[in-house]
This record gives structure tokens, sequence and C-alpha cells, in this order.
């Protein structure tokens, strides 16, 4: 019986050790991305006009960086945008489609990511505000960071918007 209850244990232990080792920051530098295109290329949906853009190096001390990405419908249809939502805790997003925003959604599961429904027009631009926070992480999220903001539609493949930056303290 104490035998079975040791392995039982070391298997708990061993399993809760694997989460957190995996839930870590990486902070290893990151390989270089390869030029980020618009999800949907013009003129068939939602495209971004810079679907990157590199925050430079920012510290830790200075606060929050923002950035906007501007979007446009670029089909004949319109496009109901679903959900919008971030790749990490550490970043938030807004909808802005004319004097309308929906947001600050964030990552799914440290957040509820509910649906917008918001209609974008042909030919109508929106704005993609993204709000990134380098202190989340805390002294583990010093270096090069990539995050992802996720666009779901109507029109297919959902638009990513992706940005960079190298966090110091």
């Amino acid at each position: 019986m104490n035998k079975k209850f040791a392995i039982a244990a070391a298997i708990v232990v061993l399993g809760i050790g694997g989460m957190i080792f995996a839930a870590m920051p990486d902070n290893k530098p990151a390989e270089p991305r390869p030029a980020a295109t618009s999800a949907t290329p013009p003129g068939t949906g939602l495209s971004a006009s810079q679907p990157s853009f590199d925050f430079g190096t920012i510290s830790m001390s200075a606060g929050t960086v923002t950035h906007q990405y501007r979007i446009v419908n670029g089909g004949s249809e319109p496009i109901v945008v679903g959900k919008l939502y971030t790749s990490c805790m550490c970043t938030e997003a807004k909808l802005i489609v004319g004097i309308r925003q929906y947001g600050p959604y964030g990552m799914p599961g440290h957040s509820p990511i509910p649906a917008i429904n918001q209609t974008i027009a042909p030919g109508e631009r929106a704005i993609i505000e993204t709000v990134f926070d380098p202190a989340a992480h805390g002294p583990a999220g010093v270096g090069p960071i990539e995050r992802v903001v996720t666009l779901e539609n109507s029109a297919g493949r959902p638009l990513e918007l992706f940005f960079a930056a190298n966090v110091t303290p």
C-alpha cells in the first residue's frame, strides 16, 4: 500500500511540476518571423495596411505602449466581426468602428471573449487598438517578445496582427 501511495504522489508532484515548467515564460531570443502579410489578400475581405509592428526597445518602468492597426473591408460583401482576442494576458485589444468601441478583450482563458457581431460594410475602415503591458510578466519578461491579435470574421480566415518589442527593465 505504501509503495502505491508513493508512486501516486510522485506522479502528482511530477505532473504539477511539469505544468509549472510549461507555464514559465520563454526567455530565449525570438526566432525571426517572416514579414507578416494581411491574413486576407486586399480586395477580398478584411486586411490591414500594416499587419506587423515593432515597438523597438521599451522599458517595463515606462508603462504600457499602444498601437493602432488600420483595417478595411476591401471586399464587395459586408463582413461580420465575430471575436477579437490576444495571444497573451499582457495584451488587450479593442475594435473601433466609427464612434463605436468594442472591448478591451484579452487572452482566451484569462478573460471573457464575448462575440462582437459588428458588421463592417464594403469599403468601411476600422481600427484595432492594442495595449501591451511590458511589466505584466515581471522580471522574467525581459527580452524580445512577439504577440498576435486575432480578429475572427465571417469572410473566412481570421485576420492576424503581429507586434514585437525588446523589453528592458
